[in-house]
């Protein structure tokens, strides 16, 4: 695809605007649509936009940033008014001179990415995403009020959210965004879609997509569409779990018939350095106070740094089929993130693995929740930070998310997520009243 190309396609659609989509630091999905006139001047990477607006750039300089559109990511969405088709390019982030800009996170997937292919890897990433369908107020608002009672792969007419999943998949597909299933989760008015596996950037990408599709879908119902971590007290939280594998020249490189667990070398240094790193980048992974919320003991979250091919209950999961399906399924991330950020310090760390030949210790296929901590000591078994404020001293300690990022990107998410909790933590929260205000 060229941008001569992609205007033919636009002409013959008639596309009416065309919206040119990016994320800031914090993976919200942000747009500058233009009309008809104007699609020559945003093919050629013209169309300047006020940076010092967006989050992860220097706030207190003016700087104009350019929109470079990636023509392989053209989709013409489903008419949403009575104007016309709208179409739709995912962009980087570039530099008034056109060079690449440092607050562009899409760039800095792509930098991870590029770096397997030298090494001869393509990467596969299939993501399973959960989220909530809640009830909107008469005025629209979002409620936490749930859609349906239904529960774990629960049907109609128990799973009231049958029929909107159905239409966010089916829109997905005509993006040409492969899904390989989806069913209700086990929380009441929680839902899953996993998608088919792809390379780290599309795989970002058909992220960045579904999150729109879903919420304007869920719309259409009335309904609102959260990819909040833990919206509800006393049930499952939603995850992002990452199913993860590495090709060379179109052979899984994780899969070898004789070594342990029938695993490669490949497969065992790149799950190690998960491992190495899990602390270190679960602020990238979990960015939220909320992500907290999820990762604790009781709702088939990870709280513990090991791996298994048997039990569900450690953060790295190497799944029972093998040849070209083998993959570790990396369990901690949740829907919040920004899919570029969170794929690009996963993948680096299986990297840094790679790279350092990190060796990889035995597999836990115990239930490390029923462990005594004196065990959990005995296997090595850490534990993943209990809160935002944990996380970000992980982050700090671990030099390869500085790396991986890059400086502006690095210390405007350290510094946005230092507010976060410092606002988090000098709130009174209804709890505190609830235990406090009548004993004390």
């Amino acid at each position: 695809m060229d941008a001569k190309s992609v205007a033919k396609i636009l002409e013959n659609e008639k596309a009416q605007f065309l919206r040119l989509q990016f994320t800031d630091i914090n993976g919200l999905n942000k747009a500058v649509e233009v009309p008809a006139p104007q699609f020559g001047k945003a093919l050629s990477g013209n169309i300047l936009f006020d940076g010092s607006s967006l989050e992860g750039t220097a706030r207190e300089t003016e700087e104009d940033m350019l929109l470079q559109p990636d023509y392989s990511t053209l989709k013409v969405l489903a008419s949403e008014d009575s104007i016309g088709p709208i179409a739709r390019l995912i962009c980087d982030i570039k530099n008034p001179d056109g060079s690449p800009s440092p607050s562009c996170p899409r760039s800095v997937l792509r930098r991870v990415n590029d770096e397997f292919a030298k090494l001869g890897f393509e990467t596969n990433c299939g993501p399973e995403v959960e989220f909530f369908l809640f009830h909107r107020s008469p005025d629209g608002a979002p409620t936490i009020r749930s859609f349906d009672p239904g529960g774990y792969f629960d049907q109609a007419p128990i799973d009231r959210g049958e029929l909107v999943r159905r239409r966010i998949i089916d829109e997905l597909v005509k993006l040409e965004i492969s899904v390989e299933a989806s069913h209700h989760e086990v929380a009441r008015g929680q839902h899953e879609v996993d998608f088919r596996h792809t390379d780290a950037l599309r795989t970002a990408d058909n992220l960045a997509t579904f999150k729109f599709i879903a919420r304007r879908v869920a719309a259409d119902y009335n309904l609102h569409a959260t990819f909040m971590p833990k919206p509800l007290y006393g049930v499952s939280g939603s995850g992002l779990h990452m199913h993860l594998s590495v090709s060379r020249k179109g052979t899984n490189a994780f899969f070898d018939t004789k070594g342990e667990h029938e695993l490669s070398d490949t497969a065992r240094y790149f799950i190690a350095g998960l491992l190495e790193h899990a602390r270190g980048i679960t602020a990238i992974t979990n960015p939220l106070v909320n992500s907290y919320k999820r990762l604790v003991r009781g709702y088939e979250a990870p709280t513990h740094v090991a791996w298994s091919a048997r039990n569900q209950s450690p953060l790295c999961r190497v799944p029972a089929r093998r040849g070209e399906s083998t993959r570790v399924e990396y369990r901690a991330p949740d829907p919040s993130c920004n899919p570029y950020l969170a794929l690009a310090v996963i993948l680096a760390s299986g990297l840094d693995g790679l790279k350092e030949k990190l060796e990889l210790g035995p597999p836990v296929n115990k239930n490390i929740f029923r462990m005594s901590a004196r065990e959990r000591g005995r296997l090595r078994v850490g534990e993943l930070p209990a809160n935002l404020d944990e996380a970000l001293h992980f982050m700090e300690k671990d030099r390869l998310v500085r790396q991986t990022l890059g400086d502006t990107i690095y210390f405007h998410f350290l510094q946005a997520k230092e507010r976060e909790w410092e606002d988090y933590i000098s709130q009174v929260h209804s709890w505190e009243i609830d235990r406090y205000l009548t004993s004390y």
